[in-house]
């Protein structure tokens, strides 16, 4: 039984304790947050105790600690956990900086400590059956991928002020999926980003409708649609065509319910946000960190990728600023 210590007692952090206790081989031992009414009403909950941070980072008896606190913390929570020699989901970003994120996995490597970040997109059934096909080699070479991410509405922009960005807020999900599925990282990045919805975020220093094209040595080229309103659901869509065919993945709708009548064809709007969307895939990225410390399986998503995920995050928003296109390291 692997005993956890989450950080953080918010929207993400309620979500990760459902899975916590809902996996027969993890407990709910502790819970921490600088809000501690959030704290003990999670941790009564699910019959953990609540606490702080240095506490559950001191708890010999806590195994692994989940990270949900806010971005800006996460670098040195990893750190910390894993210098205490505990396992590590940490949510996505790693970071706001990535300088200060490669010092983290550069500390991280010399613990030897496992260390995951939470892309949970790649536990997404239809997206890891992309990733299946594409391994089996079931459309050829991948040529061309499509990512569209729109949210159904803009953040608050007090929430926007220290997000980090579109890109490395929002966006930072596709740019791993892009490296999950293409199975490299580009050279170059090009983007461009506008504040068309809300001239609020404009103000605030950021974009909330973008577009990036990803360029590969080879050839290859992948474009990532970003928006942060979409009236009509949370529209979440991956296309990729292969020297020997097509594959796609379209939205979740609410149901699958359609009415077929002379005037044309309705169904569903697709699911409201990301919690009704991607709760199967925080699920089983739970299962599959579970599977990783207690069985020694390899680490599905690691600190490593979420560095090259805002590696380019940083490039994406260095060309939007510019105009130019920026080359990767």
């Amino acid at each position: 039984m692997l005993k956890i210590g989450l950080l953080g007692a918010g929207r993400i952090g309620r979500v990760h304790a459902i899975n916590i206790v809902g996996n027969g081989r993890s407990q709910l031992a502790a819970v921490s947050d600088v809000n501690e009414v959030a704290a003990r009403s999670l941790a009564d909950a699910y019959g953990a105790k609540a606490t702080s941070s240095e506490a559950i980072l001191s708890d010999a008896s806590i195994d692994a600690v989940l990270i949900a606190t806010s971005t800006d913390t996460h670098s040195d929570m990893i750190e910390k956990a894993t210098a205490a020699g505990k396992a590590v989901l940490c949510e996505k970003p790693v970071d706001l900086s990535l300088e200060r994120a490669q010092r983290c996995l550069d500390a991280v490597i010399k613990t030897n400590v496992p260390v995951m970040i939470g892309f949970n997109r790649r536990f997404d059934p239809n997206f890891s059956a992309i990733k299946a096909s594409i391994a089996s080699g079931e459309i050829g070479k991948p040529e061309l991928l499509s990512i569209t991410s729109f949210d159904p509405a803009p953040p608050p922009v007090a929430y926007v002020k220290v997000s980090g960005g579109l890109f490395r807020d929002m966006m930072i999900h596709d740019f791993d999926m892009a490296n999950f599925l293409m199975g490299d990282l580009p050279k170059t990045v090009h983007a461009a980003g506008t504040s068309i919805v809300d001239p609020e975020i404009g103000k605030a220093g950021d974009v909330d409708t973008a577009v990036v094209t990803l360029t590969y040595a080879d050839g290859r080229i992948a474009v990532i649609k970003n928006s942060r309103r979409a009236v009509y659901g949370y529209d979440q869509r991956v296309e990729v065509l292969g020297s020997e065919g097509l594959l796609s993945a379209g939205n979740v709708l609410e149901n699958t319910v359609s009415k077929a009548t002379k005037q044309g064809v309705i169904s569903a709007k697709p699911e409201f946000f990301f919690l009704e969307r991607y709760m199967r895939a925080y699920a089983a990225e739970w299962d599959a960190f579970v599977a990783a410390i207690l069985d020694g399986a390899a680490i599905p998503v690691s600190l490593k990728d979420g560095v090259a995920a805002l590696a380019l995050a940083e490039a994406a928003t260095a060309s939007a600023k510019s105009g130019q296109t920026v080359s990767l390291a």
